[in-house]
């Protein structure tokens, strides 16, 4: 019998062995376990720079850029989508998670400011190299619930983010900040486990590929208008995001709260963020992306600035509704942009994620510096009214369901 070979005109990260709409479980939950423990010791950054602030003096225009040097390395991205879209992707999946517990587990231990710098960027390189193949490889085994499928892989990210706060607040409370390098074991066993978890994923297929650089061209041309809206909407949104993930610690401690009353705080709105989430891209597959985004986008505001003016029993479920709001985006946009008609996912991913980190950067610097002249709390507060000019660019960004 004959067999007919796959689609020559795909790309290799769209190319494999099995039915295009199937949604394959165990595949999406093994990426999903590799994004969780690779993001388990990149989420260490936040709970660890008040002990920093102490030991190193650092002020928060230089706690910014700690954070811009773990991004920076993500311009690198259209780099690595290219690579991504031509060879088999599944080993950044299986190494990065290595190199980032490696990074980040030494940060306690770093002399200086500069070391710190150096221990981020190469952070940041691993980071890099496994986000932007892992939406690729999880639409790809999602087949038509791609919002279903960035649920199960964002959850497992929010879900690392959750627990990489309550592990090394453990860690330097028991052993003190340069402890932090004694969970560095628990990253070589998680990569352990997953390398064997992922050994036998399908590589993809290479095939041969339409080069011209017109066709590359029309793919980009034809993105403006999702790129535009995405650009704005994260512009005008990231500031509280970062506000909240990067400063609340350093905000509740200034306030008199204890250190792990401070990271249990991080967790619980990292907690709740996995939960929005996980419940995100299953609704949206169900009513439409953009709906879905809108209605997120309008009341993530209104909590975030409940929550700087409230206070006592009101702070723990204010806490937990902006959590589960500020995060329910990240599916849905990478659905948004994964469900795009190209022949190169793993770069137009890649792109996405460059306008992402490009723009978080400015705005960790933006929230940084207004810190340091006007306090946190009224820099919160500003954040939050600043998100709220998100919601027309929303209208920007076609919805999947219309494309």
């Amino acid at each position: 019998m004959i067999r007919q070979g796959p689609d020559k005109t795909l790309p290799p990260s769209a190319v494999s062995d099995t039915a295009p709409d199937r949604f394959q479980t165990g595949k999406v939950a093994a990426i999903s376990l590799a994004h969780l423990s690779h993001d388990v010791f990149s989420s260490f950054l936040a709970p660890l720079l008040p002990l920093l602030i102490a030991k190193l003096g650092l002020s928060l225009s230089m706690v910014a850029l700690l954070d811009i040097a773990r991004k920076i390395p993500q311009l690198l991205n259209p780099f690595i989508g290219l690579l991504a879209d031509r060879i088999c992707v599944k080993y950044f999946v299986i190494l990065a998670p290595v190199v980032t517990a490696v990074c980040m587990s030494l940060l306690g231990l770093a002399p200086s400011f500069p070391i710190l710098i150096i221990l981020l960027l190469v952070s940041g390189i691993s980071a890099a190299a496994f986000h932007v193949p892992g939406p690729v490889l999880i639409k790809h085994y999602s087949g038509s619930n791609t919002g279903r499928g960035m649920s199960f892989y964002m959850f497992g990210g929010e879900m690392a983010r959750t627990l990489g706060p309550l592990l090394i607040t453990a860690a330097v409370s028991w052993w003190g900040l340069e402890g932090s390098v004694r969970v560095l074991p628990v990253g070589l066993v998680a990569s352990t486990v997953m390398f064997f978890r992922l050994k036998n994923l399908q590589p993809m297929e290479r095939k041969a590929r339409q080069k011209s650089s017109g066709n590359r061209r029309e793919q980009f041309l034809r993105m403006v208008p999702l790129f535009t809206g995405l650009g704005g909407f994260m512009m005008f949104r990231m500031g509280l995001k970062s506000a909240l993930t990067l400063y609340l610690p350093t905000y509740l401690i200034s306030q008199g709260e204890s250190l792990w009353v401070a990271g249990g705080a991080l967790s619980i709105l990292q907690f709740s963020g996995a939960a929005g989430t996980l419940g995100a891209g299953w609704i949206a597959d169900r009513f439409g992306h953009r709906s879905v985004l809108m209605t997120v986008t309008v009341f993530t505001p209104v909590a975030a600035l409940g929550l700087t003016f409230l206070e006592g029993i009101w702070t723990l479920p204010l806490l937990v509704l902006t959590g589960a709001l500020i995060f329910a985006s990240s599916p849905i946009l990478l659905a948004l942009v994964q469900d795009t008609n190209t022949t190169r996912p793993a770069f137009i991913n890649s792109l996405f994620m460059t306008q992402n980190i490009v723009i978080s950067g400015l705005a960790a610097l933006f929230i940084g510096t207004m810190g340091d002249h006007f306090g946190l709390e009224l820099t919160f507060r500003i954040s939050a009214g600043l998100a709220a000019l998100s919601v027309p660019f929303v209208l920007l960004i076609p919805d999947s369901r219309t494309k």
